[in-house]
């Protein structure tokens, strides 16, 4: 039985662990490629590339709660524990008034009640100007 060593040099193994490296790169950046799209926004994502704008993609993928105001009614409390299936609320609302669109919680346009294959919809008939909303936040 003899015992033969494999002759490696130097420069081998550097070959190799470069070799390897590369690969390991090379595998790193395909998966973060991948994973590019399903990434959660990073603060870079909200700088914007100019002063003074925003990046719309950002911001189409930020949810908002819609909301159709009818009307409102304040009661005493009284009259709300009396209250049972049939009873009327009057609201502050007259008939015919266009209906309010809110968009958390605040007044974006106004509009009317629509029916659209057996489901309500809301025909717009006023957007409130941008510079009209910038003052309610």
């Amino acid at each position: 039985m003899t015992d033969e060593k494999e002759n490696t040099t130097p420069e081998h193994d550097e070959a190799e662990a470069a070799t390897a490296e590369a690969a390991e790169h090379e595998t790193q950046d395909v998966v973060a490629a991948a994973h590019e799209d399903d990434a959660e926004p990073s603060l870079e994502d909200f700088k914007p590339t100019m002063p003074g704008n925003i990046n719309p993609e950002v911001l189409q993928n930020i949810v908002v709660n819609l909301s159709i105001e009818v009307g409102r009614a304040q009661i005493k409390i009284k009259d709300l524990m009396r209250l049972t299936q049939g009873s009327v609320v009057e609201l502050d609302r007259i008939a015919g008034e266009p209906l309010d669109l809110l968009v958390n919680n605040s007044v974006v346009a106004q509009g009317e009640i629509v029916l659209v294959n057996d489901r309500y919809g809301v025909r717009l008939t006023r957007v409130v100007p941008s510079s009209e909303r910038l003052k309610l936040i």
